[in-house]
């Protein structure tokens, strides 16, 4: 037989789609070529396949070898292709049963010495073998994280040899263990919170609705810390929420330290991007698309520190994610779509010395310099932001602990986790994912509060958005206080949430 064929996958956003490697043997002198739109690094597979086989104790044929890697239009990139091409070789020769290819799917790179390397993007492979009903094989190191798609059989091995002789049936291969699951709370408590009871309020709807939210006061009040407690705060995330944010971790690549840790993959993800970053780092991109910093924090939260310090193309790219919860990275050829359904946290300075409204005077900005600072932030995102909370100094005394001890995280949690599943209930969703037509029916008013509201829109000069999104969060203060309607004492609290849209009064620290 001088034709082999050997499943394998490819990586396109969060998909797996199927590659099918196939491999003759011709006549002629011997070389070796790939074919079907091979990448670089594909392209050099020939020197890795070659040395692999050869110190696996192999006979690598003298023959003219093609390699097709089907569908021919769609780009194959990285070294996962390097042991289905090698086992396409040895099966086209006859040194591996080609019968024990038909069920099966391969991933892996291979080093010199033909042991396995890991790849990245393992966990969407997984979940689209256990799919086509084959059985997938991977190296040692991606066993933990396949293992995470339940319902996939997966086998591991550390080397060509390995893979050979479970193909031949001299050795039965290892199925995949899934790793010990870590804690699902961060370890970070609310309890280290001394004061800010607006904050922690606003902190708590937001944990139970789903909404965004925006931090202001002097540096130093505490606005990091109050955002880096809110992932313990939330819900704990479904399987299928969990996977989803998995497949997205897994894209990144273990190697930059941003990739999936199939210890901790139920825990929400907590992303905190310096403000540096660039348009591409947090929607995404590259010459081979990868996920940003807003995909990377899906079904978890995004926390951006000195919001008015951020390049203003940067934080464009958040609107529509804002809305949408997905992203699209468009190129010349052709367009990859990630899941970005986050939740913003994003704290700033009252002003650029961030003493405005601070009792002491201090505050040397001029009204035009923070209108100016405050300018940085578009109105369109500002809109898109539910809750914006004041987060004004403590005095010594309370910070020294003058002020009692407030609520724990689970004590607040175990509030949160009751409120979402009466949304859950009603609307299927988080209030803050509510359509138009679910607020309509979620969110009813009597005469008396409708007419408190079109005010508040009428002196605040609101958007259509920002009335729903008030609605909303009203919404949530009720789900809270299980409530079944929403009374004025809660629609006046999420009025009094907008407070950045009063953008002629200062913002006091």
């Amino acid at each position: 037989m001088n034709l082999a064929l050997v499943h394998s996958r490819a990586r396109v956003g969060v998909r797996a789609p199927e590659v099918r490697v196939e491999v003759h043997l011709g006549g002629g002198l011997p070389s070796m070529s790939i074919v079907g739109l091979p990448q670089a690094a594909v392209r050099e597979a020939k020197d890795r396949v070659r040395a692999a086989i050869q110190c696996a104790q192999f006979e690598f044929p003298a023959r003219r070898i093609t390699v097709n890697l089907a569908p021919a239009d769609l780009p194959k990139g990285g070294g996962r292709f390097d042991l289905p091409i090698a086992l396409g070789i040895l099966a086209a020769s006859g040194q591996v049963p080609l019968q024990a290819l038909e069920e099966c799917e391969f991933v892996g790179e291979l080093a010199l010495t033909g042991q396995l390397r890991e790849v990245d993007g393992v966990l969407p492979v997984a979940l689209a073998s256990a799919a086509a009903g084959r059985r997938l094989v991977v190296p040692a190191g991606n066993g933990p994280e396949a293992a995470l798609a339940g319902a996939a059989r997966v086998s591991v091995a550390r080397s060509l040899s390995e893979v050979c002789a479970g193909l031949a049936g001299r050795k039965v291969l290892p199925c995949a263990q899934a790793p010990v699951p870590a804690e699902t709370t961060t370890g970070l408590d609310m309890r280290d919170v001394r004061g800010q009871l607006h904050a922690r309020r606003a902190l708590e709807v937001a944990a139970a609705g789903g909404h965004h939210l925006l931090l202001v006061g002097p540096p130093g009040c505490g606005k990091t810390l109050l955002a880096s407690r809110l992932p313990g705060l939330l819900p704990p995330a479904s399987e299928a929420e969990a996977l989803e944010t998995a497949a997205v971790q897994s894209l990144a690549g273990s190697g930059s330290g941003r990739g999936l840790d199939p210890a901790r993959w139920r825990q929400r993800p907590f992303r905190a991007p310096h403000h540096t970053a660039s348009a591409v780092a947090l929607a995404g991109g590259g010459g081979d698309p990868r996920p940003g910093e807003i995909s990377l924090a899906h079904n978890g939260v995004l926390f951006l520190d000195e919001l008015p310090e951020w390049r203003r193309g940067a934080l464009e790219v958040l609107r529509e994610p804002l809305e949408a919860g997905q992203v699209t990275v468009s190129r010349a050829a052709r367009s990859i779509g990630f899941p970005a359904r986050f939740q913003l946290v994003a704290a700033m300075n009252p002003c650029p010395c961030g003493l405005a409204g601070d009792p002491s005077g201090r505050c040397s900005c001029s009204p035009d310099q923070v209108a100016r600072y405050r300018g940085r932030i578009s109105g369109p995102l500002l809109d898109r932001i539910d809750l914006h909370v004041e987060v004004p100094r403590l005095p010594p005394s309370e910070l020294r602990g003058g002020a009692p001890p407030g609520e724990d995280s689970a004590t607040i949690r175990a509030r949160v986790i009751r409120a979402r599943a009466r949304q859950l209930e009603r609307g299927g969703c988080p209030n803050a994912l509510l359509d138009a037509g679910g607020t309509h029916a979620a969110c009813v008013l009597p005469p008396a509060d409708q007419r408190l509201l079109e005010r508040a829109v009428e002196q605040l000069q609101l958007s259509a958005r920002s009335m729903h999104r008030i609605l909303r969060v009203a919404r949530t203060i009720a789900d809270l206080a299980d409530c079944d309607a929403i009374a004025t004492a809660h629609l006046a609290e999420a009025i009094g949430y907008r407070r950045m849209d009063r953008r002629n009064e200062p913002v006091p620290g």
